[in-house]
Parts: structure tokens; C-alpha cells; sequence
């Protein structure tokens, strides 16, 4: 079986553009709907905006490479690197490393895609990796580079990337591409287009021996915020981690040809997905503020400490409900005062209750929107 790289055409890529078009359409009227959603924000929940989806993004992109981060590190970590005030909890390498990158693609989206900044983001990514050889450079290792599954002594391949002695002639195309392609390139392309021919043509190069999802997708970040000329704030990594599964099969049949039209509708049907979940985001941040004004000096330092901390889990919340227990561990309180204060929460609308006795839960009163899935169809329809 050849590989894509393997095609005489290889890299024109080829696609249907008009399956695309109402979904780059949307893509922008979403874009703007966010935005002014968030101008109605103040200044402290943009902040908490930016840190909740970069921190959301950088540990949702490592968890579908099966690595798991600590969700309040890594927002401890953007907080500190973004001179926000932010507790002093420690990071891990990787917590730290990738809290680097979402930063600095936060800070210089609009910039140019160069192969210092790939080398930089793989070095922030491998810190503390004692695994990898080559770590802020591409591979070079002569064996093939290949994505494989199953047993060790029967192993299926989904993929070969071309050979370590090709990848630097590999990227320096790839770059050119991709900077020739921006909105102030020689030949731009809409958004979501070139965000997803990014992500896979890079992934096909795989020119990294180890990070190499992380940082395409981090590429598709930067090519969605250089089409709108500011940070998406898209929340794509963690749509691709609840489609996970698609993800992979869509990538991986999309490897063996240049024709990617069923690869780019997949990728555009999940950039609207992830514009929704990041439309919820802002919503919730409108409900809380509105919230947190309508119990302004109604509540006792206990009720809003725990509230507070309930709030900064999101829209849902603690999972599956906060208990009595939970509110004694917060507040450091007794159970009998845990009661009455939780009775009153309810009373003034700031939780609801569910359950009896020890089996009581409580949740926000916030409403959940739900994130409905997104495809385009083959007439390029949005259903």
C-alpha cells in the first residue's frame, strides 16, 4: 500500500470546496457571535475565560494521546505565565511544558509558522521526557516511523511517515505552505480549510519523534486565529477528545490519498462543534456573574466560599453533585451547620437539590447547554 507522501501529486492536496463553503460561513458569523458575547464580560472573567479553554485545550490535547495532566496545575501554571494572580501549586514537567505552549501560541498566533517555533513548542512539550533522543529537533532515527497498534509480535500499521532523512525538505515545504496560505500570504485559504490541510499534512510528515498530535493540532489552533486575527479561544481539542474515535479513523483514512475532501468536512463539522462548546463557556461565565450579583450580601463568607468553588468546576459544576460532605471539607464547618447552610442555598435559588438524606446532591442552577455534534454532509450542508 502506498502512503500519501508515496503519491506522485504529493503535496497538492485536492478537495471540493463548495462542500465547504456554508460551513466557513458559519465558522466566521460564530466567530463574531463570541466575541460579542465575551465584550459583555469584565475584565476578570476574560481573564478566567482564557485560562479556563487554554487550560481545558492543553489538558484535553494531551489526554488523547492517553497522557493525563492535572486540570488545576496546568491552569495555575497559565495563570502565573499570563502575570495573572494564581495559587502556588506546584507543576509537573508536562503540566508546565504544555501550559508553555498554550501560552506562547496565545501570545504570537498572528506570527509567521517557522521551524524555530515548532522546535521551541516540542521542546516546552518534552520536558522532563527522558524517552525521547531527539527532543527540540525532528527525528532522525533510521528506523521507520510508523503508528501502530495491536501486539507487540503482530502489530497492525496505520501509518508510515516519510524517512528521517526527508522530514527537514518535508517542512520547509510544509512551511512555506503554510505561511503562503495565511490571510497575508500569496495564496490564502478560507479558515477552516487550511486549519485542517495544516493538521494533516503535518501529521502525514510526523516530523517529531514523540508530540507530534499535540503540536498539529496546536498548528490548527494558530491557522484558525490568523483567519480572525486574534486568539480563537476555540475549544478543538476538547471536541476532538470526545470524537476521538472518529479522529483517528478519519485520519486514517485519509493517508493513503491527496483527495482529503472527507477529511476537511470531518475537521470543519468539529470546528463548529468546538465553537459552540467555547459559545457555552461564555454563556455560563454571563449566568455566573448574574448570579453572583443577585446573592451579592445575602450569602455568608461559608455559602460563597463554597460556591465560589463549585462555580470554577464550569457549567456542571462538581461531578455528580456536591455533598454535605464536600461542603463540610470546604467551608470547615460542622455537618449540622453544613444543613442549614445548604437548606438556605437552595432557598434563595443558588443551588438545587436532588436526592434524600445522604444521598443529597446539589448543582448549580445555572442552565447546561448542550453541544449539539456537528457534520457536513456531502452537499455540504450543516446538520
Amino acid at each position: 500500500m502506498a502512503w500519501n507522501w508515496q503519491q506522485p501529486d504529493w503535496p497538492r492536496f485536492s478537495w471540493t470546496a463548495d462542500r465547504l463553503a456554508r460551513a466557513e460561513q458559519q465558522f466566521l458569523l460564530g466567530a463574531g457571535a463570541i466575541l460579542g458575547a465575551v465584550s459583555h464580560l469584565d475584565g476578570e472573567s476574560r481573564d478566567h475565560l482564557t485560562v479556563m479553554v487554554m487550560s481545558e485545550e492543553a489538558v484535553t490535547t494531551s489526554e488523547i494521546e492517553g497522557e493525563i495532566l492535572d486540570r488545576d496545575s496546568v491552569q495555575s501554571s497559565i495563570r502565573r505565565q499570563l502575570g495573572l494572580e494564581a495559587d502556588p501549586r506546584p507543576a509537573s514537567p508536562a503540566e508546565q511544558g504544555i501550559a508553555e505552549m498554550m501560552v506562547d501560541l496565545y501570545r504570537r498566533s498572528e506570527e509567521a509558522l517557522d521551524e524555530v517555533t515548532l522546535c521551541s513548542w516540542h521542546r516546552m512539550l518534552m520536558s522532563g521526557r527522558r524517552l525521547v533522543r531527539d527532543i527540540g529537533r525532528y527525528r532522525t532515527h533510521a528506523e521507520p516511523m510508523q503508528v501502530v497498534s495491536g501486539k507487540i509480535h503482530d502489530p497492525k500499521v496505520h501509518f508510515e511517515a516519510p524517512p528521517s532523512s526527508r522530514v527537514p525538505t518535508e517542512m520547509a515545504e510544509f512551511l512555506d505552505w503554510f505561511n503562503r496560505t495565511a490571510p497575508s500570504g500569496t495564496e490564502p485559504l478560507p479558515a477552516l480549510t487550511r486549519a485542517g490541510i495544516a493538521h494533516l499534512y503535518f501529521e502525514c510528515i510526523h516530523p517529531f519523534e514523540d508530540g507530534n498530535g499535540r503540536i498539529g493540532r496546536t498548528i490548527s489552533e494558530k491557522a484558525l486565529a490568523q483567519s480572525l486575527g486574534r486568539p480563537t479561544l476555540t475549544a478543538l481539542a476538547a471536541t476532538i477528545l470526545v470524537r476521538r474515535r472518529s479522529y483517528y479513523e478519519t485520519l486514517e483514512a485519509s493517508n493513503t490519498r491527496t483527495e482529503i475532501s472527507e477529511w476537511l468536512a470531518w475537521f470543519a463539522g468539529i470546528a463548529l462543534e468546538a465553537q459552540q462548546r467555547t459559545q457555552a463557556r461564555v454563556e455560563f461565565l454571563i449566568d455566573k456573574t448574574k448570579l453572583l450579583d443577585r446573592l451579592r450580601g445575602r450569602l455568608n463568607e461559608r455559602q460563597m466560599s463554597v460556591l465560589l468553588r463549585v462555580l470554577q468546576e464550569g457549567p456542571e459544576g462538581f461531578k455528580g453533585g456536591l455533598s454535605a460532605g464536600n461542603y463540610v471539607s470546604i467551608a470547615r464547618t460542622s455537618p449540622a451547620t453544613a444543613t442549614r447552610d445548604l437548606a438556605d442555598l437552595v432557598d434563595k435559588g443558588a443551588v438545587r437539590r436532588t436526592g434524600e438524606r445522604r444521598h443529597a446532591r446539589y448543582h448549580l442552577t445555572i442552565p447546561l447547554r448542550p453541544v449539539a455534534r456537528v457534520t457536513i454532509d456531502r452537499a455540504g450542508n450543516i446538520v
